[in-house]
């Protein structure tokens, strides 16, 4: 099994190294750095899943890499990068409760500030709704939430790169 893994865990280990970097940097940037970093995730998610794959193919699977293989590579590679970072971004917010309420009330304040078109586009119980859930808000929460938008552009990532380094033995 770890013959079908190694590189997974490698480049998953470095991807969710590497993302927690980049949210520790741009919380000593900016108030808010959830949606900075999620962008971050989309260019090293796939940088990860491609090394991974490519890493496997060529240095453990003798050139070769089905469509499954790379599915199950790609998976463990987003999956690790992932956890990393909510379990990462968790522990900050637990270390730095401080940090947690300037990101939230940064998260409200752009609620506030957006009051009108938000309510001119889905309403105004959608706007107490949503406000309220913010007021609830927990780190685990956005930390939860930033897991989630790293497995989900990894899994149509993988799919992809998968599909592209494919090479079946003849």
């Amino acid at each position: 099994m770890i013959k079908y893994f190694g590189s997974a865990y490698q480049f998953g280990t470095l991807g969710g190294i590497l993302s927690l970097i980049a949210f520790g940097v741009l919380a000593w940037m900016v108030p808010d750095p959830t949606n900075l970093n999620l962008i971050f995730g989309y260019i090293i998610t796939p940088i990860s899943i491609f090394l991974a794959l490519k890493f496997f193919k060529d240095y453990t699977n003798n050139g070769f890499l089905s469509f499954a293989e790379g599915m199950s590579v790609g998976f463990v590679t987003y999956m690790i990068i992932a956890l990393l970072s909510v379990v990462g971004i968790w522990a900050i917010f637990q270390v730095f409760p401080e940090f947690f309420e300037t990101v939230k009330a940064s998260k409200l304040q752009v609620m506030a500030n957006s009051r009108d078109t938000i309510i001119s586009q889905v309403g105004e119980a959608s706007y107490e709704n949503t406000q309220e859930s913010l007021l609830k808000m927990s780190p685990l929460d956005i930390a939860l939430n930033d897991g989630i938008w790293k497995i989900v552009p990894g899994l149509f990532f993988t799919i992809i790169i998968s599909i592209i380094l494919r090479k079946n033995p003849n």
